[in-house]
């Protein structure tokens, strides 16, 4: 038992990324005031937790009904997963960014930022959607399983949770150009992640 859930929650823990975070809602609330930071912490994480369930439960019922195989959801994922990291290499400054933003930032434009890219594809990221998926697979484990499996899921989120509500301290530390650099590195690595579940994808696609 105790080997599964370590297991269970390193994979959770790979796939939702907890600190990979932290650089992305740092380069997306520099405009915000600190309480709206906590708020977009707060909603991000909240809707993270909704769409990871709904996958959870009915995520292999929905695969299963529109016949879409795993793999092919594990490419699409992948491709949508690497066009963000593009744009967190590519992107703007956070200088220019910020020239565009004004300076009253309305409840619409904090959930939008909650929504993407914090909620989907930062934390719910597609690699999140399709391990979830697949740790609660109906053919391989029982309900006590999965249960396990949505508990170790609402851990790593709480500790994502944590990290966010904690980023402005960190931020003190790094400094503007600290977020820029993180920013700019974590993309490459995510682009690589993405590309690693894009070939994989086709992989078992055509395999399979």
């Amino acid at each position: 038992m105790l080997s599964i859930l370590v297991t269970q929650f390193v994979v959770l823990w790979a796939v939702i990324d907890p600190i990979g975070s932290v650089p992305v809602y740092l380069s997306q609330t520099q405009h915000l005031t600190a309480k709206q930071r906590r708020l977009v912490a707060l909603k991000a994480v909240a809707i993270s937790t909704g769409v990871l369930l709904f996958f959870l439960i009915a995520g292999q019922q929905l695969l299963d009904a529109m016949q879409i195989p795993l793999p092919a959801f594990q490419a699409a994922g992948g491709l949508v997963l690497l066009l963000f990291a593009l744009t967190m290499i590519f992107g703007e400054s956070k200088p220019e960014q910020e020239t565009k933003l004004s300076e009253e930032v309305s409840h619409s434009d904090l959930a939008d930022l909650a929504v993407y890219p914090l909620a989907i594809p930062s934390i719910a990221s597609p690699g999140a959607m399709m391990a979830i998926v697949l740790l609660t697979d109906n053919h391989r484990y029982s309900a006590g399983d999965q249960l396990i499996t949505a508990a170790v899921m609402m851990t790593v989120l709480v500790i994502t949770l944590l990290l966010l509500l904690g980023a402005t301290h960190i931020q003190k530390w790094i400094g503007n150009v600290g977020a820029a650099i993180i920013s700019r590195v974590m993309g490459l690595i995510l682009a690589a992640v993405a590309v690693n579940n894009l070939l994989m994808g086709i992989k078992d696609f055509y395999i399979s």
